[in-house]
């Protein structure tokens, strides 16, 4: 297999959502996290809080919604090709391609818990960024959060003991 194709086969595939978990998360045909736009198209809410988590902490380097920056990738493109591991794996663990007329580097946010409790939200958000499912600027609408989704929240924060 070719490294395209490899690439390829590590793909997120159909966008979906298939089951819906007990905190309201949803995911695909994969068991990937995906979104899921309602009928009235409202966005659920991890897709939602996705939006405001990467625009706090992701969109300083790759742009506004996704698009990318003349400093870093536009992550809605990148989320296209690469899988749900590879996405966890470079935010946790960051990045660093260096070529002959550049050095970019993505700094590791394994520690940085404001990425990492929200790291499943940032992605759905880019997901549907990437799939033109979301448009650009803030999401119109949003399922209500649940509370389990909230205390699971307080925990990954240290706030519940």
């Amino acid at each position: 297999m070719t490294s395209a194709s490899a690439a390829m086969a590590d793909a997120p595939g159909d966008p979906a959502a298939v089951k819906e978990d007990d905190l309201g998360k949803w995911v695909d045909a994969k068991g990937d996290p995906t979104y899921k736009i309602e009928p009235d198209g409202k966005l659920d809410w991890f897709a939602y809080s996705g939006f405001r988590r990467y625009h706090s902490e992701c969109h300083v380097c790759h742009g506004p919604d996704g698009e990318g920056s003349s400093y870093a990738p536009a992550l809605k493109n990148s989320v296209k090709t690469m899988s749900y591991a590879e996405f966890v794996g470079t935010v946790v663990g960051g990045r660093r391609n260096v070529t002959s007329s550049q050095e970019n580097v993505m700094p590791a946010f394994g520690d940085n818990k404001n990425v990492m409790c929200y790291l499943d939200d940032i992605y759905v958000y880019l997901r549907a960024r990437s799939t033109d499912a979301v448009a650009r600027g803030r999401p119109a609408g949003h399922v209500d959060k649940l509370p389990a989704a909230t205390a699971a929240e307080k925990e990954c924060l240290g706030l519940e003991k």
